[in-house]
């Protein structure tokens, strides 16, 4: 994928955290039992802060492409669409059979993290720095 459009994916990523903040907070607060509201607001939580990861991603890469990043953002991106995905879906539709691909979710962003690690000891080892 092109760079552009990954720069446009996470401005969308972050658009669509933000409205989903908004909806849970005035659209289903009262209207759904509180926890299925912390489980949708744990999924915007976790879209958010992978959302401004993937922007620091974005922004290493300019300054400095390393092997890997691609597959950290991959990850994540992912990780998002399923973690956060599964659970918006989950809590709008009441399908319980959602729940299960969320863990799937986690263990991408988790992996995303530490496909994150490797790359900054790949970076570090490239310019001789331990």
């Amino acid at each position: 994928m092109p760079h552009r459009l990954v720069w446009i994916a996470v401005a969308l990523s972050g658009f669509v955290t933000v409205a989903a903040g908004a909806f849970g907070a005035h659209g289903l607060e009262g209207r759904i039992p509180p926890a299925s509201l912390n489980a949708f607001e744990t999924a915007v939580r976790y879209q958010a802060w992978h959302t401004l990861a993937c922007l620091g991603i974005l922004v290493w890469q300019q300054v400095r492409e390393v092997q890997g990043q691609g597959l950290v953002l991959a990850l994540w991106a992912l990780g998002i669409v399923l973690f956060s995905g599964s659970l918006y879906a989950l809590v709008l539709t009441g399908t319980r059979a959602l729940g299960l691909v969320t863990p799937i979710g986690g263990v991408l962003l988790m992996l995303g993290w530490l496909a994150l690690g490797g790359c900054t000891w790949r970076a570090q080892s490239l310019s001789g720095r331990a």
